[in-house]
């Protein structure tokens, strides 16, 4: 099953970012880099910070594994909803 990153929208997570018992899933997302559990529990980033810092940075690819032919960005982040900014 997918699951989206609530950081920057990538709709492939293989696990839950986040269990309904708060822990963090310590998958990285292959799209910004934001890793559950450790970027924010340890490293004290909200999902809006590393999501301004991504995009500053040019949005880019953050996996060592090639992105997905149809992988778009831009289209990912529109469907963040308000309540995951």
């Amino acid at each position: 099953m997918n699951h989206k990153c609530p950081v920057c929208g990538y709709p492939k997570l293989m696990e839950v970012p986040r269990t309904r018992a708060g822990g963090g899933s310590y998958e990285i997302c292959p799209s910004c880099g934001f890793q559950f559990g450790v970027s924010d529990d340890d490293r004290g980033f909200t999902y809006e910070q590393w999501r301004k810092k991504w995009r500053a940075a040019g949005m880019k690819w953050s996996s060592a594994r090639k992105p997905p032919v149809d992988w778009d960005p831009q289209a990912q982040l529109k469907t963040i909803t308000r309540s995951e900014k």
